[in-house]
């Protein structure tokens, strides 16, 4: 089964973050989409433009969103994009939709600030970036000194030197999830 992420983003991304996932996403044969504000192009904090080659799926618009389409949802870095894109209601809503379904929501760095903001993080453990701690703390939170911290369905990155570790979690976390949903359903009903 070919599985989906989006990726999150907005102008001033940590380019890091984006260029790794994306690529590591499309190396395990996953659907990825890019999601900006609009759909059009963004640059990262340190130039890299979005789209990033000719070969890249065309960006999507925070309005195609879809809990039904994706199994992991890819929140990056860059202390601008995450700021900018948790002011959306349209970005908020889905994140929260797809922690409802019970389906990965994955924070890198300052992502983590629009789990915040959609209500996600109450009540799990997390790690967090060192600017971020205080916050993740007030959203409820219990945070660890780790690189990588999986809650359930909810997995967060204190920095992006972490993030193969951070990749490795979610194929994981995402791959347990459907292989437990399997056995719910194979599970004979008692008569």
């Amino acid at each position: 089964m070919t599985r989906s992420a989006v990726i999150i983003t907005g102008p001033g991304f940590q380019d890091h973050d984006v260029v790794y996932t994306y690529y590591r996403l499309l190396e395990e044969g996953w659907n990825v989409d890019v999601a900006t504000k609009d759909g059009s192009g963004v640059t990262g904090k340190y130039g890299v433009p979005l789209p990033m080659d000719k070969t890249a799926t065309p960006l999507v618009s925070f309005d195609w969103l879809d809990v039904a389409q994706y199994d992991a949802v890819i929140l990056t870095g860059g202390h601008e994009a995450p700021d900018r894109v948790r002011q959306d209601r349209r970005v908020l809503d889905f994140v929260a939709g797809m922690d409802r379904a019970g389906k990965v929501v994955a924070g890198l760095c300052h992502g983590p600030w629009i789990m915040i903001s959609a209500g996600v993080l109450k009540g799990r453990q997390a790690c967090a970036y060192i600017g971020l701690r205080d916050d993740v703390i007030n959203a409820g939170a219990t945070v660890h000194e780790k690189d990588v911290v999986v809650d359930e369905n909810i997995i967060t990155c204190s920095y992006y030197g972490y993030v193969g570790r951070f990749m490795q979690a979610v194929f994981a976390t995402v791959e347990a999830r459907a292989a437990a949903h399997a056995a719910e359903i194979a599970e004979p009903v008692a008569a």
